[in-house]
């Protein structure tokens, strides 16, 4: 039984979002979106399980593992996931729609229905019609839980994408001053003569290094658009 799930206490208010990398984000996303897939196969083998073959309880058992192990990490997070890290799954978890309360409900019931089928115990079907209602209001909390995390991948996209052009707008403003530095060194080592000839070779330098930031910053550019 899962008294250990109803009895956690809730995290406090989470501190600013950290910096989260692109892989983080695709992480989060997989396993919000397991749990909507585990959450049905779940429902679905424990129906068979005590309709046809009571040993597909085992199926139903493993799957409500993997849905129980994704909601954990999502929650709690660990080394490599920040948990709820931002004030929208704050709110979505532990506000109004209490989405950390209907999902630990969803375990329970869950397990309780399971073991109620492997000790053949005689509240079966009352569990399972009690799972079953279940399974329609805990997709919209699983979609809409899902849907804050994409949108989340989206809008840190958006800001490093925003944050990348701001760094090149900079680095294109610096190789334009340098092109005028060298440019100007080249005039004055030929004004130079042949006093000017190690000067100008230092100007064709810096002629081919901002050249090539240049070529770099249109590769940047055209990646950053596609």
């Amino acid at each position: 039984m899962s008294s250990a799930i109803a009895n956690r206490p809730l995290l406090r208010v989470p501190t600013p979002a950290p910096k989260l990398s692109g892989e983080v984000f695709a992480t989060l996303i997989n396993l919000s979106g397991r749990r909507r897939f585990t959450s049905q196969r779940v429902v679905l083998y424990a129906v068979l399980a005590a309709k046809k073959d009571p040993t597909l309880a085992c199926v139903a058992s493993d799957a409500l593992g993997l849905f129980r192990a994704a909601h954990s990490a999502l929650i709690k997070g660990d080394d490599t996931l920040p948990g709820v890290f931002c004030s929208s799954l704050q709110e979505a978890y532990f506000g109004p729609e209490q989405g950390d309360k209907k999902i630990r409900e969803f375990i329970e019931l869950a397990e309780r229905a399971l073991h109620a089928i492997q000790s053949g115990w005689r509240q079966v079907s009352v569990l399972l019609d009690e799972l079953i209602e279940t399974t329609t209001p805990l997709l919209v909390v699983l979609n809409s839980l899902t849907a804050i995390y994409e949108k989340e991948a989206r809008s840190h996209a958006n800001q490093a994408k925003n944050q990348l052009l701001d760094v090149m707008s900079e680095i294109k403003a610096i190789s334009k001053q340098a092109h005028m530095v060298a440019f100007n060194a080249q005039i004055i080592a030929a004004r130079a003569g042949v006093a000017g000839r190690e000067f100008s070779v230092v100007a064709s330098v810096l002629t081919g290094i901002t050249g090539e930031i240049d070529k770099l910053l249109q590769v940047a550019l055209a990646e950053s658009s596609a």
